[in-house]
């Protein structure tokens, strides 16, 4: 039987899990305190059956979790999965708990149903590792941080979870990344974010965007050039793969790149070695890890793909997608906030916050920031009120309105939902975010409910209940 250790301070969180997890028929033994899981997990302790998965609250009284993930894996349990568990949506812990080797970072209050399908592969991955020689690397230091980024990760929604837990198990790699989403959805942040938080983080971050120089500025640009090798080049010059050095080579909008250039960006990762333009000379080594990011469709297969197959899959060994603020608007009054920030203004109106809600922002989080840094240069005071915000957003509808106009744009029958009684319209809204959700993810249901935020067992009661199953 799987042996399940919950480390928590609080009574009635720690008896409520033990209660659900021997419902699910784990062997469950509990810790109040970071003392406690000690002696449970020493070596001495290894009369008993071993324990192979802990459940472990971020902040306890007598000791911060992650500080106590790191000592178990160098020295306690090094092959027991950790999922940490927390109240706080905190984008640095969460970071920083996937980078020290967590198996997965849950918020509370706990849906029950996910959490326990976690527990279960956990402890699926603990009995494979048995049957192999696992090899346990220490987890590099933690380096220091920008505060403009810290600023920038902003937000509790389930969503932005999932891009803090790539970002972190991205940092423990050396791979290369990919990262996909719309325009102003923060791909070059999630980029230094992870150069950052990984072992790479003292060396350069070397950035390029593909998409604003012309195919032969742009070779000199990445290549570097020696003396003579075209008109004007009367000295040599380091291009950017040279410049990243062991650091990270960010190359934005990869989409735009020239085919010519694909077949020889492919060649310098496969081969790890490149030429200066007009060189003739000793191949250089290139050090540096890549990470990609572009707002086109790339992937092999969608219509518009504009990268070669090869090259997508070489630099797609890590793919992260970052949601538009449309599907997360719940963190809109966080990243409000952040913004505020930087500016002389100190908070926004109920009116501007309704206003700020109900716009689709089209440019995502770069558009909000510039509207509230716009909003606070005019509102001449402490407040932003809801005429100091952009034409754009003043004029956009109602959230109510808006949803019931889609509603009868996508189904022209559709009856708005202002007309029906309270149950029908939320039934009718839920069974059509339900069908869009599984329209994004064509049809993978386990996307589908990482789109929704739900567990998949949910999912698929919905699916029943709109007789969206079939």
């Amino acid at each position: 039987m799987t042996r399940v250790l919950v480390v928590d301070d609080e009574r009635g969180v720690r008896e409520g899990l033990a209660r659900a997890l021997k419902a699910a028929s784990f062997d469950v033994v509990t810790a109040e305190g970071l003392a406690e899981a000690r002696v449970i997990l020493a070596p001495a302790d290894r009369s008993g059956a071993p324990i192979d998965c802990v459940l472990l609250d971020v902040r306890l009284k007598d000791g911060d979790g992650l500080v106590f993930l790191r000592e178990i894996q160098e020295r306690l349990s090094p092959n027991c999965p950790v999922i940490m568990a927390t109240a706080y949506g905190d984008s640095e812990r969460t970071i920083e708990a996937m980078k020290l080797g967590a198996f997965d970072y849950v918020t509370k209050p706990f849906d029950l149903d996910a959490l326990l399908a976690t527990v279960q592969r956990a402890a699926r991955q603990r009995s494979l590792e048995r049957g192999e020689h696992a090899v346990v690397a220490t987890p590099p230091a933690s380096p220091a941080r920008a505060q403009e980024h810290k600023r920038a990760l902003v937000g509790s929604s389930a969503a932005m979870l999932s891009v803090w837990k790539a970002i972190g198990r991205a940092a423990s790699s050396d791979a290369p990344v990919l990262i996909t989403g719309e325009t102003g959805t923060g791909k070059e942040l999630v980029a230094r974010a992870i150069h950052e938080h990984s072992p790479r983080a003292k060396a350069p971050f070397a950035a390029v965007n593909l998409a604003a120089l012309a195919p032969t500025l742009l070779e000199a640009e990445l290549f570097g050039y020696e003396k003579g090798a075209f008109t004007g080049a009367n000295a040599r010059k380091a291009g950017r793969l040279e410049l990243a050095a062991e650091g990270t080579l960010f190359l934005d909008e990869i989409g735009d790149l020239d085919l010519s250039l694909q077949t020889r960006l492919l060649r310098v990762l496969n081969d790890r070695r490149f030429e200066r333009v007009g060189g003739g000379g000793e191949p250089l080594d290139f050090s540096a890890r890549v990470i990609a990011a572009t707002h086109k469709p790339v992937r092999p297969g969608s219509a518009g793909a504009t990268l070669r197959e090869d090259l997508y899959y070489r630099l797609a060994v890590i793919e992260i997608a970052l949601p538009p603020l449309r599907e997360r608007k719940s963190d809109i009054a966080l990243l409000v906030a952040s913004a505020l920030g930087r500016t002389q203004a100190k908070a926004v109106s109920e009116e501007a916050m309704a206003r700020l809600t109900s716009y689709p922002w089209p440019g995502n989080v770069r558009e909000l920031v510039h509207s509230i840094e716009r909003a606070a240069a005019m509102c001449g005071g402490e407040v932003i009120d809801e005429h100091d915000l952009p034409e754009a957003i003043r004029s956009a509808r109602p959230r109510a309105e808006s949803a019931s106009s889609d509603a009868s744009l996508s189904d022209p029958g559709a009856t708005p939902y202002d007309e029906l009684p309270l149950r029908d319209a939320v039934s009718a809204l839920e069974k059509r975010l339900v069908a869009r959700a599984l329209e994004r993810a064509k049809g993978n249901r386990a996307e589908a409910a990482r789109i929704l935020g739900i567990a998949r067992t949910q999912l698929y009661a919905k699916l029943e209940e709109h007789g969206l199953g079939k």
